[in-house]
């Protein structure tokens, strides 16, 4: 049984806060001829997507995790327990890391308690852009220092180092045969861009955000995944109404849900594993209003003010 994460605790909390029964802390050295170095319940790998780094252009590394059956780690919203993965990265002059590129997770848990993240294996994508001036470089040394939670039962921290050498060339890079393969299905995973006749909104209400969608076709099963810690309540069941051109989907908002949201961004899982990337607005904001439309907040700082 997953252990639910203490209210108010903050996104970006240490490892040491998180609830656990074990605790391991693998430091190990990978290299890119490494099949992987061991963290709790799986391997670590740090692969690029290209045999080498030319100046002036982008391309992607890629941390990829092997675990054993049944044991998880986390997606950027952990959902009711757990952390993400999280990156320290060690870069030669004229190296810079854009931020991780996350897969659709999958729902973990159990009916009172659920989470968000990977089993089996997964590769977390991570943008790279290498500048003119890495030029005078014959080669480039990468490191990332990755700390990652991994849960079945339990939750077992671990951290490991991980280092990889790229020749600097000028020429056009070439893809790197060995990893193609998994830098291609990490992409395929990637939730992309809702097309744009589609039309989303939210509806707030006391208990509930109501996400109605207008996609020009009716659509019989959808699930919304939040960017966002303690928006919604992850185990309640998500009611989906079909419409002609599209849904609404009910969504009961999270018991830690402190101020008022002004958009709701998120994944939107549809059938066979569709996922676009959802940014909506808030209607009719009543969880920032109360019944005489003043501001709750407002009229909470009021109220304090009358009784100092």
């Amino acid at each position: 049984m997953h252990h639910k994460r203490m209210r108010g605790r903050h996104p970006n909390s240490h490892f040491s806060r998180a609830p656990t029964l074990g605790f391991a802390v693998l430091l190990c050295v990978a290299n890119a001829q490494a099949a992987g170095t061991p963290i709790p319940h799986g391997t670590l790998e740090l692969i690029a997507e290209n045999q080498w780094i030319a100046p002036g252009r982008d391309f992607y590394l890629g941390l990829h995790f092997q675990l054993e059956k049944g044991w998880h780690i986390y997606w950027m919203n952990p959902g009711d327990s757990g952390e993400p993965p999280r990156v320290k990265w060690q870069l030669p002059a004229g190296l810079t890391a854009g931020a991780m590129e996350w897969p659709t997770p999958r729902r973990l848990g159990t009916p009172t308690i659920v989470d968000y993240g990977y089993e089996d294996e997964v590769t977390l994508l991570v943008p790279m852009h290498a500048d003119a001036s890495s030029a005078s470089q014959k080669s480039a040394q990468l490191g990332a220092e990755v700390r990652v939670l991994v849960c079945r039962e339990i939750c077992v921290p671990g951290k490991a180092q991980l280092s990889l050498t790229l020749p600097v060339k000028s020429q056009a890079p070439a893809p790197a045969a060995r990893t193609s393969n998994l830098f291609s299905a990490a992409h395929k995973l990637l939730p992309q861009p809702a097309p744009r006749n589609w039309k989303f909104s939210v509806d707030d209400s006391k208990d509930t955000l109501v996400l109605t969608a207008n996609l020009g076709h009716q659509i019989t099963q959808a699930v919304f995944i939040p960017f966002a810690e303690s928006q919604i309540d992850n185990a309640a069941p998500q009611k989906l109404l079909p419409a002609a051109t599209g849904f609404r989907l009910t969504l009961r908002k999270s018991d830690q849900l402190r101020k008022p949201i002004e958009r709701l961004k998120g994944v939107l899982v549809l059938s066979a594993g569709r996922a676009y990337l959802v940014d909506a607005p808030l209607s009719n904001p009543v969880s920032a209003k109360n019944a005489y439309g003043i501001g709750i907040y407002a009229a909470q700082s009021l109220k304090e003010g009358h009784q100092r």
